[in-house]
């Protein structure tokens, strides 16, 4: 079990370097650093800068410094909570799943404190059709970790220890 914890926490911290990682390289790296900034890589994706101040979907948005303060707050005990969950979870596939939500929050946390904003800017797009909102590596490990609770609490049952079979009477 600590061996499987190890591997949760190292996950997540690995997602959260590649996040800060990507969007430094991004901003800084690329001078993707404004609205309107952007560079094709492929004809259906761009990377994109968008200041993002709301949460998933653009929900929530922090149009204030007061309710920047306050998503900070909410998504940091989110985060506490996933990462107490991680501490007490046995089951591996539920532990690699937290450690991507942890790593994608803490990512973000860390976008909103600095900026105030998160930093997004992948952009995959169809034409003018876009099938997601711009968004990040911390947003794209968060909703596959959420994905894969789902799946797990939806369909997989984990076998129950096979009961004793009776012994049968040697002597009968």
């Amino acid at each position: 079990m600590n061996r499987n914890r190890t591997l949760g926490f190292a996950i997540a911290a690995l997602i959260f370097i590649a996040d800060q990682a990507i969007k430094a390289w991004v901003v800084d790296g690329l001078g993707i650093a404004q609205a309107g900034d952007y560079k094709e890589i492929l004809p259906f994706f761009d990377l994109r800068f968008v200041a993002n101040i709301g949460v998933s979907l653009g929900l929530l948005a922090a149009e204030t410094n007061a309710m920047r303060w306050v998503l900070v707050a909410l998504t940091a005990l989110i985060a506490g909570g996933v990462a107490v969950w991680m501490v007490r979870e046995k089951n591996r596939g539920d532990m690699l799943a937290l450690a991507l939500v942890l790593g994608g929050a803490l990512g973000n946390i860390v976008d909103r404190v600095r900026f105030g904003y998160v930093v997004d800017y992948a952009d995959l797009h169809f034409g003018e059709w876009r099938p997601f909102l711009v968004f990040n590596v911390a947003d794209a490990a968060i909703t596959i970790g959420v994905v894969i609770l789902l799946i797990r609490a939806l369909f997989v049952r984990e076998k129950k220890p096979a009961e004793a079979a009776p012994v049968e009477n040697a002597n009968a």
